[in-house]
């Protein structure tokens, strides 16, 4: 059976594995699960519901959600099997934003989740023409719910036309558009085809190990964007069994409940887990917490190369049966892999989680190139500090100025409605990331920089500021930094503090330091701390790079209040915006 459209994986899985636990959601305090053949059932069902609802292939459906659940992935597919495409948007961006990328789109028919999301939709609504309703996957008073497409579509009579739908959409027909967050100017929409994310799925489904029968997964990062999309794909035709966490903040407890074998994460949430776990060391005593930062120290050591080699072998024996094994425990005991990307994993992390043998598979890609360019695995050459081999089906090379360029059946249409500026990213084929990377000798890629990120000081030297961000982010004391110094003649950093651990600290060393932010940010003895933490991570850098100054900021980054995106990236034009006064403070004052 060749997969080359999105609405197949559910086919083959009914074919070849099918489940009781296909989605599971929680509803009311009980996981709820929807065999593969129900889930079958009801996309089908969605997609009679829709075509009796009028809609027609190519028009376009919006979908906002706060979670992720089994809702989401019907309503998905239904739209799909029709011939029309859905709009995916991010729950947490404004409602001008909403305005913008259903006008783009011209979106016909939106479904939201809860009554928080519509209350913002409905405040833009009367200035989007072409949007005629609005249904909800929660009972909301005032709102059509999304029961009454599928009430709409249990006469099967229809199911012809269904059929007919299904079989007009070619590989090539557009999908998907995903408008991207963008950190600066309007989103853009990134046109992603059936056979862009298939080709994806099926490549990338060779970079995971094997797992045991009837193997379960917890999903929590948002559905909206491609890396979560194309994973629960991928899940499905691995034949796995997505179970959708509540909340981001109750992602541990739904861990522990699920016990998953895989998960997908990006880099912050594994240094928050990371940084939790260092914080319960620090609370051990005696032998107790010797013992711990020993194993922790023995996992920051750990490599492929020397891991069955004596004496460190036995070492880590003894950290992964007295310590990692509960670490393990904490994750619900049976994972096995967790899957990173969005943004660069810190290479300590990787060799830490890898030793606690809970293996990180960090991949690379972009929107435009469905989500995947390359995946770090035991299944190709499996580097720490790489993104592992491109997949089989996309072909990489670096271009002259060190821009990682790609190229294969994955690349997107185009952005929506703009062809100058596809144009400007593909080239002969080759998408242009606006990464900086190399490929080693084995063909394994390691990226360094985002090209438009990196700057030069007025000494002429360039600076690549996303090897000193993640460098610091190993401090327990740094939550988010930002290096600037673009025409200036140092480098210096904002910095948001990791105020819990900043306060722990201050208790720890019996310090008398303040509860508000603004003033313990001022506080002498907290400012000497992170100037000792940076000049320790400073070492590994040349002069020229070295952080000179740096300024703490008194509030939290965060989605909500625009200094990231959300998948977590910093919104660098904002930040200085934001924080303008202490940037000439640092500058001013030379």
């Amino acid at each position: 059976m060749e997969l080359n459209k999105l609405f197949d994986f559910i086919d083959y899985q009914l074919k070849n594995n099918p489940r009781e636990d296909a989605f599971v959601t929680k509803e009311n305090g009980k996981w709820v699960k929807t065999s593969t053949a129900n889930l079958k059932k009801q996309v089908d069902q969605f997609s009679r519901g829709l075509l009796r609802l009028g809609i027609q292939a190519n028009d376009k459906i919006a979908i906002i959600s706060h979670n992720n659940q089994t809702k989401w992935n019907i309503t998905d597919l239904g739209v799909l099997q029709v011939g029309a495409q859905d709009v995916p948007i991010y729950p947490t961006i404004a409602a001008s934003d909403y305005e913008y990328i259903m006008n783009h789109a011209e979106v016909k028919l939106a479904i939201v989740s809860n009554d928080e999301i519509y209350q913002k939709l409905k405040s833009v609504a009367k200035n989007i023409p072409t949007l005629k309703e609005i249904y909800s996957f929660d009972n909301i008073n005032e709102v059509k719910n999304w029961n009454e497409i599928i009430e709409l579509g249990k006469d099967e009579n229809n199911q012809q036309d269904v059929e007919n739908r299904k079989n007009s959409v070619q590989p090539d027909d557009l999908a998907t558009l995903i408008y991207t967050s963008g950190t600066t100017g309007k989103p853009k929409g990134v046109m992603l085809s059936h056979r862009n994310i298939a080709s994806v799925v099926t490549s990338a489904a060779k970079r995971i190990p094997p797992l045991p029968d009837q193997a379960r997964t917890i999903s929590f990062l948002p559905s909206c964007h491609i890396f979560e999309r194309i994973i629960q794909y991928l899940y499905t035709y691995k034949g796995y069994g997505i179970y959708f966490a509540e909340s981001i903040d109750q992602i541990g407890e739904n861990i522990r409940e699920v016990k998953p074998h895989i998960f997908t994460a990006v880099p912050r949430l594994l240094e928050k887990v990371y940084d939790k776990i260092i914080a319960k060391g620090q609370e051990l005593n005696g032998i107790k917490k010797a013992l711990f930062f020993w194993a922790v120290k023995v996992g920051e050591k750990f490599d492929f190369k020397k891991e069955n080699k004596f004496p460190y072998s036995i070492k880590l024996k003894i950290a992964r049966k007295l310590i990692f094994s509960k670490w393990q425990q904490a994750l619900g005991g049976e994972v096995r892999y967790i899957v990173s990307g969005s943004a660069a994993l810190q290479p300590r992390l990787q060799r830490v989680f890898n030793a606690a043998q809970i293996f990180i598979l960090e991949g690379y890609g972009l929107t435009e190139s469905a989500g995947v360019i390359s995946v770090n695995s035991p299944n190709a050459f499996w580097k720490i500090g790489t993104v592992g081999p491109p997949i089989d089906i996309v072909e990489v090379k670096i271009a002259d100025d060190g821009e990682i360029l790609a190229k294969g059946p994955n690349i997107m249409m185009g952005y929506y409605k703009d062809p100058e500026k596809t144009a400007e990213v593909i080239t002969d084929g080759y998408l242009h990331t606006g990464d900086i990377g190399e490929l080693d000798k084995d063909g394994v890629l390691k990226i360094t920089d985002r090209k438009k990120e990196m700057f030069k000081t007025s000494g002429g030297k360039y600076v690549a500021p996303q090897l000193l961000e993640n460098a610091m982010k190993q401090s327990p004391f740094i939550e988010q930094i930002m290096v600037v110094g673009e025409g200036q003649k140092l480098v210096s950093a904002l910095i948001q503090p990791n105020f819990p651990f900043v306060k722990e600290w201050g208790k720890r060393h019996q310090l008398n330091l303040p509860e508000n932010p603004k003033e313990l940010i001022k506080h002498s003895q907290v400012i000497q701390r992170f100037q000792k933490e940076i000049d320790k991570y400073n070492q590994d850098f040349g002069k020229w790079e070295k952080i000179k100054l740096f300024r703490l900021t008194p509030d939290e980054w965060t989605v909500e209040a625009g200094h990231l995106t959300p998948t977590m990236k910093l919104k660098r034009k904002i930040i200085k915006e934001k924080y303008q006064h202490l940037y000439n403070d640092i500058y001013d004052n030379l």
